[in-house]
């Protein structure tokens, strides 16, 4: 792998994971909120899922 690859894959982690950090903390703040964000995270992993799938077969 080129070193602007490993470059692009790192900056797409860490923005990952400042958005699961982002919802958790809004899911902590505000309970009521919970149940929506939970729908939101399994239909952006589904949607991670089938990237993925693609991605490889690619």
């Amino acid at each position: 792998m080129s070193s602007f690859v490993l470059l692009v894959l790192l900056l797409l982690i860490l923005v990952a994971l400042l958005v699961v950090g982002g919802v958790a903390y809004i899911a902590h703040r505000h309970p009521a909120f919970a149940t929506p964000l939970m729908v939101a995270t399994g239909a952006a992993a589904v949607l991670v899922a089938c990237l993925g799938v693609i991605a490889t077969v690619r």
